[in-house]
């Protein structure tokens, strides 16, 4: 394709030293580390948690077979090895037909759900040092967002222009904030410093309390997989339906990995929602219809989601962001130019250069 492709989500595989040389002293001896699990192979420990071995090879799958995936003895040096090194990097960047990447955690995913806040602020200080480290290296193709715990809305405030000092290009933000939730009027002055800072508030799956995939579901354990964006949807009717797009028009909020293709249905049962129920269902008051946020204020992305694609006409398709999720397990990579060429053949060159390129350049202030 005449694109520059950029993918709106990819990962890291935060190396062994990524969190104790940088962390709080007072936690340094309790920081994520690796150790090697007889059945699991190398998994990422993060004290603290009851679900606190991260499998790295399952996680880290990018380019294997489906049933390759089930092989857990991986250790971590065969990973790929773009995962903690910013050249190596590159050179999967070019396997896979891209420019770019906007760059998320994998351990700090599930650090994301961890009980001790403070434990949380220093895992993610550390962490927002490292990314800053890893992306500097390419600045031009590699762009980090940084992690906040959301201790505190005061807090908070000073870790956007921390995070903005570091070059960093976003929050990437916990399913659940300490005090409150995120329609509380208490954090209007952190909303007005991320729209001050051009700073996307970035929610990606599996940060929720509640969406994990430790959490109880009826039926077989792969009906979990189904779940998994419901955080992320709780998410945006907090947001829309407690006022936070009305009282801060300017605020963007990212759905990451959540795919896009339930957009139109789910606009249409929130204005009927609204609508219908909102007497005796309180929610915020609205100047507009819940759809029209949606459309204006949220940003999906998604990797291989082909109904996404097909429902252009029915979204905002400014508002959409295509990612390869490298080097993740549900990753296109190093197959995202086959899966672009019949996914997007159908759409108009303008679609296309809005997807791929232009919607994740203008919000995260990528330049050309």
């Amino acid at each position: 394709m005449d694109i520059k492709i950029i993918s709106a989500d990819s990962h890291v595989t935060e190396p062994p030293d990524t969190y104790a040389p940088r962390m709080d002293k007072k936690f340094r001896d309790q920081a994520p580390h690796i150790e090697n699990d007889p059945a699991k192979g190398d998994v990422f420990v993060i004290p603290g948690m009851k679900a606190n071995a991260v499998p790295m090879g399952l996680i880290a799958g990018a380019g294997k077979s489906a049933e390759e995936l089930v092989a857990m003895g991986t250790r971590f040096e065969d990973l790929h090895r773009g995962g903690w090194d910013p050249k190596a990097r590159i050179k999967d960047q070019e396997r896979d037909g891209i420019a770019g990447e906007i760059i998320y955690p994998t351990v700090g995913m599930v650090i994301c759900n961890h009980a001790d806040f403070d434990y949380k602020k220093a895992c993610m200080d550390a962490y927002n040092l490292w990314i800053a480290e890893y992306c500097g290296a390419e600045p031009d193709r590699l762009f980090g967002v940084g992690q906040i715990a959301m201790r505190s809305p005061e807090e908070a405030v000073e870790d956007v222009k921390r995070i903005k000092a570091l070059g960093l290009r976003g929050l990437f933000m916990p399913g659940n904030p300490a005090v409150e939730d995120y329609d509380s009027k208490i954090y209007d002055k952190f909303y007005e410093t991320a729209i001050e800072y051009e700073m996307p508030l970035c929610f990606h799956i599996l940060t929720s309390k509640d969406d994990g995939f430790n959490r109880k579901v009826r039926g077989p354990k792969l009906n979990r997989f189904l779940a998994i964006i419901r955080g992320n949807q709780d998410i945006i009717g907090t947001f829309i339906y407690g006022g936070v797009f009305e009282r801060h028009p300017k605020l963007k909020v990212v759905c990451v990995e959540a795919d896009a293709g339930w957009v139109p249905h789910y606009m249409y049962r929130m204005d009927h929602a609204y609508d219908r129920h909102r007497y005796w269902l309180p929610a915020g008051t609205l100047t507009k219809k819940p759809s029209e946020y949606f459309r204006q204020n949220v940003y999906t992305t998604f990797q291989d989601d082909w109904v996404a694609f097909q429902m252009t006409k029915l979204v905002n398709v400014e508002r959409m962001m295509w990612a390869n999720d490298f080097p993740h397990s549900d990753a296109t990579w190093p197959n995202s130019q086959e899966v672009l060429a019949e996914h997007t053949k159908h759409l108009t060159e303008h679609e296309k250069r809005r997807i791929l390129h232009d919607n994740v350049a203008e919000l995260f202030g990528l330049g050309a």
